[in-house]
């Protein structure tokens, strides 16, 4: 059976939904949001670099004596950041922004902690199925290396610049987007595997429009992480002219020319502005032409759910310049972003192509 038959597809002894699977997967990707709520917070408390060393598992713990206390917060001394910003901070200055990153880095951890204790038991118990293993395994691998890349990203803010490098950031963020999705995706796979819309012929033009979508949306993203990571939202905080043009004139002051989507906050910031406005116009479309479609199952509610989701997110990037960063609204901007993609996801998962038999 081909992907564009027009009958509907068989089911097979393999599409029995596993729902224990689904919904550890569920909590996972669940936690995983929640973590760059808390990576949003941590940076825009300025926090990320309070802790200059690196320790898995043995780092758990904080401080837990005075004598320890100061010895941490000598080395927060040595860095950058204290040497130019904040040479005032006295200790309990430096345990404010302390706890946010030890919070963000504990809780990391425990991402790690409740998928492998669940993954060994379903594992010993066989009931991951050949085709789940490799595919768990690798989610687990790739949290693994997204806790590398955290502190590859921290590194950059400790030799001789007192803010991390936003290139650094955007991967950071990227990967655990990447994370989050893939959780998503095999969770919704487990509880659903039967096509309910994709064995449609239109839907495979809805699916190249919605993997578009992703793409912008993904694009968007990276542009966001460089406007944090540059401090390009406290540059402009006007809607929809940035000080009074619709492209100010210092978005072309860098030489050479290349580098000033990538390094001049002018540009960084228009260029998300302008991302976030055509990827939504592309979500409404596509929402629009799902619902037009009137495919079977829960195409229509996913392509709803996108569209709304996109329109808030839209809302929120707005209000978090007019704010001036305000640090509630930031960090459910951040995670309106999040919330983007899982709804693209879901409607990418509702539009899959029939499997052959």
């Amino acid at each position: 059976m081909t992907a564009y038959a027009t009958d509907r597809p068989a089911i097979h002894p393999r599409s029995t939904p596993n729902r224990a699977i689904a919904a550890w997967l569920l909590v996972c990707a669940a936690m995983v949001l929640a973590m760059a709520v808390i990576g949003a917070i941590t940076r825009l408390t300025e926090s990320g670099l309070s802790m200059v060393e690196w320790k898995p598992l043995i780092g758990i713990l904080p401080p837990l004596s005075e004598a320890e206390w100061i010895r941490v917060f000598d080395l927060y001394k040595g860095t950058p950041e204290f040497r130019i910003y904040n040479s005032h901070m006295d200790l309990a200055g430096f345990q404010s922004i302390f706890w946010w990153e030890w919070f963000h880095r504990l809780w990391g951890q425990l991402i790690g902690f409740v998928f492998l204790i669940p993954f060994l038991r379903f594992w010993m118990q066989g009931r991951i199925a050949p085709d789940l293993w490799p595919k768990l395994a690798g989610l687990f691998l790739l949290g693994g290396l997204q806790g590398g890349i955290g502190w590859f990203m921290v590194k950059s803010g400790l030799v001789d610049r007192p803010s991390v490098s936003h290139y650094r950031l955007a991967l950071h963020l990227c990967t655990a987007i990447l994370i989050y999705g893939l959780l998503l995706r095999t969770a919704l796979g487990l509880l659903d595997p039967i096509p309910q819309a994709g064995w449609r012929a239109e839907a495979a033009s809805l699916r190249r429009h919605g993997r578009w979508a992703l793409a912008l949306v993904g694009a968007t993203i990276v542009w966001g992480a460089f406007v944090a990571g540059s401090d390009a939202g406290f540059a402009y905080n006007t809607f929809p002219l940035m000080a009074g043009h619709w492209v100010p004139p210092e978005v072309a002051t860098l030489t050479p020319w290349w580098l000033n989507p990538f390094e001049n906050t002018a540009a960084i910031q228009l260029i998300h502005r302008v991302l976030a406005i055509l990827s939504g116009l592309v979500v409404m479309i596509l929402s629009a032409r799902v619902l037009q479609a009137r495919l079977p199952g829960r195409a229509g509610r996913a392509a709803v759910a996108a569209g709304a989701m996109v329109l808030l997110q839209i809302a929120l990037g707005i209000t978090t310049l007019l704010t001036v960063v305000w640090i509630p609204v930031a960090a459910a901007h951040q995670a309106g972003a999040i919330l983007v993609v899982s709804m693209l996801v879901w409607l990418l998962f509702e539009l899959r192509p029939v499997e052959r038999a």
